[in-house]
């Protein structure tokens, strides 16, 4: 496929070239809109990950309805085929143009570019846009696309800015890729875990409280047996659990760099006219736990595991259920080390991950994030942490690619991303390499010499947000969670009132045994508490009748597997707990 760069010149794609169509089939999207609607305003219209956007300013907006109508014309314009030219001029020809065609938010983009700048245009038939491409060159290129939503969206992502109107869209080189990326999202919509939050009674969230999550009990189930998990495979590991202040001053946060590198993201008060703030990181309040006692090279490796609540501060419009919140437990570590523990350390790090997602059933690529421009220290530690973190990636055989710039203020990452059952993908585990904080808090362990020297510090987590990370798992199972998690394991169902009491005894002994076990006793038919039961993606029913009652046995109803006949119940419980320590 050839592409048309701003200067003129026709390139053969050689990667992305699925990006190249979106980014041109946003602008065929801003061309119908211009066509339908001629009175919109244009603001912007990237390619991303999943297919394109386009913002415009419109009195009364648009509507979900809209986009059918706009479908149609955009087809109209790919079957003109039209020619994409490009062409540039100088900043001030520039907003005169834009002024002219009435194009207000594009004059505010030239505006903030240099005054020497030769801005560059991109035109397809009688639709012309301010760009820098790269682009298709013929609209007949796009050969499968689809508009998906519609939502609302701040000029430039600032709350301060009028509020504009998104279309998305997305767009394949393929009509088969297309229609399995639609089929994955009608799926992705089933397995909503804002929807199968509500149903299961995991978890809520309120007016109240925007962007902070209410767990129910059945919620806190799972959360407390994911928090049991990763402290039983965290303490065989010797790691050590601590606990710091959710809010700390800010002489703190000026010495971790947050103060001046984070604080937007920060919630900030005042207590006897000193600043404070609430934590968005716990890695500051290790370092005080590791500065609390004199430590020697014998101590090190030092690993010091927290889960910690932190607050950060999300704009209203990117909250998503638990995915994008404004607190969650964080589930930390940090391991404090000689530089010649780093490659050993990290590889511990990689191989307890990668042990935690395969039980999860997650497949995962690992990204390597490099220095960000707003960052700290010295080149030469940014060096020998990076290549640190290389030399363990290549030790193991572990593929990865390179993420430029996106590493963490204070040290280069790695990222692992997980791809879940219906092929979507989730940033969740990372660790990352720190020759910054233990300086800065001028951390120091006595070595092997008798001389005080700096530690080396790695944070790094698992889950990530364990609240993000239960969204990810309600919508990877789409509620139907192994047993060893769920919520609710089995649930006894008494078929008459002359089976209530023996499905009494049977719920108390269950109990007794630690199965999370419910009875649902209700003058209902038995059908009607099946069909529930199974909505309520319960792994076990037992449907006990006066002939269990009699026999003293229990007929076993699997979620995915139907009726599995007749059991004894110490034989069921016995089954249960098998499935239960394997964690299936």
């Amino acid at each position: 496929m050839k592409a048309l760069l701003a200067d003129g010149q026709v390139t053969e794609i050689t990667e992305d070239e699925v990006r190249v169509v979106r980014h041109t089939c946003s602008h065929v999207l801003a061309q119908a809109v211009k066509r339908l609607f001629p009175e919109t305003k244009l603001a912007i219209g990237p390619a991303i990950d999943t297919g394109f956007y386009y913002d415009f300013d419109r009195e009364g907006g648009f509507s979900h309805s809209d986009l059918e109508s706009l479908e149609a014309e955009m087809k109209k314009i790919i079957k003109e085929n039209l020619k994409l030219t490009t062409y540039t001029k100088p900043r001030n020809e520039a907003i005169a143009f834009m002024k002219e065609k009435d194009e207000p938010y594009k004059v505010e983009l030239i505006e903030d570019l240099p005054e020497d700048a030769q801005i560059s245009f991109y035109e397809q038939g009688d639709f012309v846009d301010l760009c820098a491409g790269p682009h298709i060159l013929y609209t007949k290129g796009i050969k499968a696309f689809k508009l998906t939503s519609v939502a609302g969206a701040y000029w430039r992502g600032s709350e301060k800015n009028k509020m504009l109107t998104r279309i998305y869209g997305t767009a394949f080189l393929t009509k088969d890729e297309l229609e399995a990326y639609l089929t994955m999202m009608e799926e992705a919509k089933k397995r909503d875990h804002r929807k199968l939050g509500k149903e299961m009674k995991l978890f809520a969230m309120m007016d109240e409280g925007p962007g902070f999550p209410f767990f129910l009990p059945n919620g806190m189930i799972l959360k407390n047996t994911l928090i049991d998990y990763w402290r039983q495979i965290h303490t065989r590991e010797g790691y050590v659990e601590i606990s710091t202040p959710i809010m700390l001053n800010r002489e703190l946060w000026e010495t971790s760099g947050h103060w001046d590198h984070y604080k937007d993201n920060m919630y900030t008060t005042v207590i006897d006219d000193q600043d404070f703030a609430i934590k968005p990181m716990n890695c500051p309040g290790g370092m005080l736990v590791y500065k609390s006692d004199q430590r020697s090279y014998r101590d090190l490796p030092m690993r010091v595991g927290e889960l910690g609540l932190v607050h950060r501060h999300e704009k209203s419009g990117q909250l998503h259920g638990l995915m994008r919140v404004r607190c969650f437990t964080q589930d930390d570590a940090h391991i404090f080390m000689t530089r010649e523990q780093i490659p050993a350390e990290i590889k511990g790090v990689i191989s307890l991950i990668d042990e935690v997602y395969k039980l999860f059933g997650f497949k995962y690529h690992v990204e390597l994030s490099t220095r960000p421009e707003d960052s700290m220290g010295s080149d030469e530690d940014w060096e020998v942490a990076t290549q640190g973190l290389k030399d363990a990636l290549d030790s193991i055989g572990l593929p990865y690619v390179i993420n430029e710039g996106d590493g963490a203020f204070y040290g280069p990452k790695i990222d692992f991303h997980l791809e879940d059952s219906i092929g979507r993908t989730w940033q969740c585990g990372t660790i990352q390499l720190d020759f910054q904080l233990p300086q800065r808090f001028h951390a120091e362990y006595v070595g092997e010499d008798g001389e005080k020297h700096q530690p080396i510090m790695i944070h790094r987590v698992c889950f990530g947000s364990i609240e993000r990370f239960i969204g990810i798992l309600i919508e990877h199972f789409a509620g139907k969670f192994p047993l060893w998690l769920a919520p609710v394991q089995v649930k006894v169902l008494p078929v008459s009132d002359k089976s209530k009491e023996y499905a009494q005894k049977v719920y108390e002994t269950l109990k007794a045994a630690g199965i999370r076990t419910e009875l649902d006793a209700r003058d209902e038919k038995i059908g009607y508490k099946i069909r529930e039961a199974q909505l309520q993606k319960v792994n076990y029913m037992l449907i006990l009748g006066e002939k269990e009652a009699e026999a003293g046995n229990l007929s076993v109803r699997n979620r995915e597997k139907g009726d599995l006949g007749a059991s004894g119940i110490d034989e069921f419980i016995a089954a249960l707990k098998k499935e239960i320590e394997e964690k299936k």
